[in-house]
């Protein structure tokens, strides 16, 4: 692995030449970033379609899309995020002004998942441009096609001592792990993070990990259950359920149970019923996945969907019902599009069997009641989520979006990107006019002039 050190030594090299912290300098990355972006559009496009089956709408819908929003954001707003922060001023530091500066890592590595391969591959990476590193970035090669694109978007459009993409499986991962990078940023699955967090600790490297989960959706008595059904329908099913803050499951209440399951039927229909008929869905990633999926559809009862063809790697939006706790598509993420339904009479009696799993990454709640809203919140733990809605609260650049305990540390997204891939450096600056004298050891009742002071 000798070209990987040589490439982490030329980083840090021009790192430490000043240049990438300049505004100059970061404005122009994020220019150049998002003209290479737009004029690969149709070849990410076509990569994704092979790796994914992924269509047009949906490469640019989930991936490139957001992307190229998040980097006209950034453009819009570094010069104000860049600016030192002042900061108020304590009684017992007369005289002085605290400040906030913002300061670069320097070189930061972004391992990215294959689910999404653009948008959590470019997305991290315009936040640690921004902030001022240098970035080596490696894609998930179980999206094969994605990441040869991205390696041929970069190779014309910056330096592999500024940006820089290595392909690899795991053992490259291993290797840039055990370079001297300055910051770890990892998506992924959790068991593969508490790998990278043990390795990175090995150097001390500060880590951001964005990882999954079991994500409920709870439908309660009061819900718009059209609404809900579609909603929940859209974000589930989305990318064949190979989303990190899909609905994992739903809980939805006795009484609407029904009509609940009535309106989910009617709205896989209506969004995705051409495409099961001819197999047009995003397809599941590869055959063990493919594999581990079609051994849920053994449990519980398939009230909607359960086709699946191998040699497309297809499985129908399927949702089951009758499944409980102790079934095996109840204990791990499930990361495909197997919806699991169960009904629910007391709204505290779940919200404490949720409480008692792992947090997840994402919560959803259907309901129109204020206080039912407020009460859920407050009692449940969860990375980010919506009420009344599905997912889109990770499309916004004014929220942060990361996990919480085994579902990630660390947040991004807008501003929040700048402040993970920055050090925030605290500088006081303190007057020379006067001198306090009741400071220093050799004051005469000093010590009780500071206890009065510090009263």
């Amino acid at each position: 692995m000798e070209q990987i050190t040589a490439l982490v030594r030329s980083q840090k090299r021009y790192f430490k030449t000043g240049e990438t912290k300049k505004y100059e300098t970061r404005i122009q990355a994020l220019k150049t970033l998002h003209a290479a972006l737009s004029a690969h559009e149709s070849a990410l496009t076509e990569a994704l379609a092979s790796d994914l089956n992924k269509s047009a709408f949906d490469a640019y819908v989930t991936e490139i899309g957001l992307v190229l929003k998040e980097i006209r954001f950034m453009i819009k707003h570094l010069k104000s995020w860049m600016k030192p922060k002042k900061v108020k001023t304590a009684l017992t530091h007369f005289g002085t002004k605290g400040y906030i500066y913002p300061e670069p890592y320097g070189v930061t590595l972004i391992i990215s998942p294959w689910n999404y391969p653009v948008q959590l591959s470019l997305m991290p990476l315009a936040g640690a441009v921004a902030a001022g590193n240098t970035v080596i970035l490696k894609p998930s090669e179980v999206a094969p096609q994605t990441a040869k694109c991205l390696v041929d978007m970069f190779k014309n459009a910056f330096s592999t001592e500024y940006i820089a993409v290595v392909q690899g499986g795991p053992e490259t991962s291993t290797a840039l792990l055990n370079e001297d990078v300055d910051y770890v940023f990892f998506t992924g699955g959790t068991a593969v993070g508490k790998i990278i967090m043990e390795q990175a600790a090995r150097r001390l490297i500060p880590v951001t990990l964005e990882l999954g989960g079991k994500s409920p959706a709870i439908v309660h008595e009061d819900a718009p259950i059209e609404l809900a059904a579609k909603r929940i329908a859209w974000g589930k099913f989305m990318n064949a359920g190979q989303t990190c803050v899909a609905p994992d499951y739903v809980y939805v209440h006795k009484t609407v149970k029904d009509a609940f399951l009535e309106a989910l039927k009617a709205a896989v229909d209506e969004l995705y019923g051409d495409d099961i008929a001819q197999e047009n869905t995003t397809k599941i990633i590869n055959e063990r996945h493919f594999d581990r999926l079609v051994g849920y559809l053994s449990e519980g009862h398939i009230l909607i969907g359960g086709e699946t063809n191998r040699s497309k790697r297809f499985i129908a939006p399927t949702v089951l019902t009758d499944v409980t706790w102790t079934d095996p598509v109840m204990q791990e993420e499930i990361f495909g599009p197997i919806l699991p339904v169960m009904e629910y009479e007391n709204l505290n009696a779940i919200l404490r069997e949720i409480s008692d799993k792992p947090k997840p990454l994402a919560f959803y709640l259907f309901s129109k009641n204020r206080d039912i809203q407020h009460h859920v919140v407050d009692r449940v733990s969860f990375g980010g989520g919506a009420i009344n809605d599905t997912i889109y609260h990770m499309t916004t650049p004014y929220l942060p979006f990361g996990g919480i305990g085994e579902s990630g540390i660390g947040a991004y997204h807008g501003q929040f990107s700048f402040a993970t891939f920055s050090h925030q450096k605290s500088v006081l600056k303190q007057t020379t006019r006067f001198d306090l004298p009741f400071r220093y050891p050799n004051a005469k009742n000093g010590l009780k002039r500071i206890k009065l002071f510090l009263k």
